[in-house]
């Protein structure tokens, strides 16, 4: 299995029309596609050619200093949304007072991420992007399914699955989906590709209520003074116990892969099935 080279230089050409979108106006869905675009151009820059030269290493700085401030609008976004959908009596205001502080935060993010934006940066972005595209080089044999198996080595550890190191196996996890993706729609990794996805949307639904749940006791109180506060952090553990429960599959089952004697296809379809 080799690169889908058209595959790879769309990567580079759908940032492009991002950048382009979400310089005329940060909407909510601009603001996401934007970030899963830069992600996957992040990806391939760091795993696809065999070096970086200068203007790689600048797109990478510049990509992610605007993604971190898509992020955060992101974030109030998706937090904004679970609190609307959070069936809680209102008879101390508490979620109302989290609500208003939220959407007053997200507009002052937004006009931040806008300004970030202005039209010299995204022309300096899009120039250097459109360079790196222009100008990478890799190996023509180059396998995705070695990188993903690389890129999911990592996930390997005997260390306990605390709230950080869920944090890394959402990153991790999703670069590797990312890589396993640029073998094309009939990739033999597509079991893995999805299994990938499923955890990156597990520990990012806790990771969104955690974050949620920080907000509200840091405007709010702690659970002994707020009911909404320990509802939210009722919810937040039951997702982390979920998110646990996953990784630790599969980690057992990437670690009974890494350690045998089967092939590369088999081993990576060990670890499709482990979610």
């Amino acid at each position: 299995m080799t690169l889908d080279i058209k595959l790879v230089h769309k990567t580079f050409q759908r940032l492009d029309n991002e950048l382009a979108k979400l310089a005329k106006k940060p909407a909510q869905n601009r603001v996401h596609k934007f970030r899963t675009s830069s992600r996957r151009v992040e990806a391939v820059l760091n795993e696809v050619p065999s070096e970086l030269h200068g203007n790689d290493e600048k797109v990478l700085k510049l990509l992610s200093r605007l993604r971190k401030k898509a992020g955060r609008v992101r974030d109030l976004d998706v937090q904004i949304a679970a609190l609307r959908g959070l069936k809680f009596p209102e008879a101390n205001g508490h979620k109302s007072q989290l609500m208003d502080a939220l959407i007053d935060e997200r507009g002052k993010r937004e006009r931040k991420l806008a300004k970030a934006f202005d039209k010299q940066t995204v022309e300096d972005v899009r120039k250097r992007l459109k360079r790196a595209d222009r100008e990478l080089k890799f190996s023509a044999d180059i396998d995705p399914l070695t990188l993903t198996l690389r890129k999911l080595s990592e996930l390997n550890s005997g260390a306990p699955v605390t709230e950080k190191l869920l944090h890394q196996y959402r990153i991790v996890g999703k670069r590797a989906r990312y890589i396993a993706e640029l073998g094309g729609e009939d990739s033999e990794l597509k079991p893995v590709i999805e299994r990938l996805k499923h955890m990156q949307d597990v520990i990012g639904d806790w990771h969104d209520w955690l974050k949620l749940t920080e907000r509200a006791e840091e405007l709010i109180g702690n659970v002994r003074s707020s009911a909404l506060v320990a509802m939210l952090r009722n919810v937040t553990q039951a997702k982390f116990r979920q998110s646990v429960e996953l990784v630790s599959r599969i980690r057992s089952e990437t670690g009974e892969a890494k350690h045998s004697s089967r092939s590369d296809n088999e081993r990576v379809k060990a670890v499709g099935s482990a979610a």
